[in-house]
């Protein structure tokens, strides 16, 4: 295949696998590989492209049907686990890494700066006073982690969700969804718990799980919904949360209200993404 010819470009998250199949059952010899940020289906003749993409309009629109007998692991078509594709959902774990690695060294002078609000110590006991004008404590709490089980348990969840938004809404808008959502929830857990020493990604986790049930839901071409077993595990989890459940079993204060105003915040901003760029389709069609 020396002479390739593009016949279809989708984004990350959309399994080409079936259509793969379906081409090398018909004998149409191609390739699918990444490229700049997206999956790109090359063919070796011209007069084939067309008809790629003709055939896969029709597999999206359920007007041909593929089904796939699956043995074992099937390898992924395009290796979308490089940490250098999503820079944004990267760092940010790396940053919730770093923080909880000085707590665990027991490196503490650091942690009034990232608090909600300021404190200090008075007898042994934290006192708190106004955020004043530091407006970065109204995101910065979401790098605070006490615990292992807390830090793995959101830097695996924040990658499984944050890589598929970054992919599919880009850096910028990664980062602004992450402001946003934290910003929301670090509020939430302040307006229902008062001042307090809080924290996690948790709440980012829950608002990236509230856009990307809601955002696929107005705009289909956004494939990063997340299955209903996972819904369910999580938004469970969260019910046991909020009924002292996982507080009862020794897990330590868990911040519920950060947790259910990232869900709803991540919603909200799912129907605001999904609704601009399907009207934004709608008005170039």
């Amino acid at each position: 295949m020396s002479d390739l010819h593009p016949a279809l470009t989708t984004g990350l998250d959309e399994d080409l696998l079936p259509l793969s199949a379906l081409l090398q059952q018909r004998g149409v010899a191609h390739r699918i590989f990444e490229e700049n940020g997206q999956q790109v289906l090359v063919v070796a003749r011209p007069e084939q492209a067309p008809q790629v993409l003709a055939l896969y309009r029709a597999w999206r629109a359920g007007e041909v049907r593929i089904d796939l007998q699956r043995r074992g692991r099937v390898p992924p078509l395009v290796t979308t686990g490089s940490w250098r594709t999503v820079p944004v959902t990267a760092l940010l774990i790396a940053g919730s890494i770093a923080c909880f690695g000085l707590f665990y060294l027991g490196v503490y002078n650091w942690m009034g700066y990232l608090t909600f609000t300021p404190f200090e110590l008075v007898d042994g006991k934290p006192v708190f006073s106004s955020i004043g004008g530091q407006y970065w404590r109204l995101v910065t709490p979401a790098f605070l982690h006490f615990g292992w089980l807390h830090i793995v348990f959101n830097s695996l969840w924040l990658w499984e969700l944050g890589r598929k938004v970054e992919r599919v809404m880009g850096h910028l808008n990664m980062f602004g969804l992450f402001l946003v959502i934290a910003m929301v929830s670090n509020f939430s857990q302040y307006a229902f718990g008062g001042p307090g020493l809080f924290g996690g990604m948790s709440g980012v986790v829950y608002g990236l799980l509230g856009f990307s049930w809601v955002a696929p839901m107005l705009q289909p071409a956004w494939r990063i919904q997340p299955s209903p077993t996972l819904m369910l595990f999580m938004v469970g989890w969260l019910v046991l949360c909020l009924v002292g459940v996982v507080e009862g079993l020794g897990f330590g204060a868990i911040a519920n209200a950060a947790h259910l105003g990232g869900l709803l915040g991540g919603a909200v901003l799912g129907v605001l993404f999904g609704m601009l760029s399907a009207g934004k389709k709608g008005e170039d069609e």
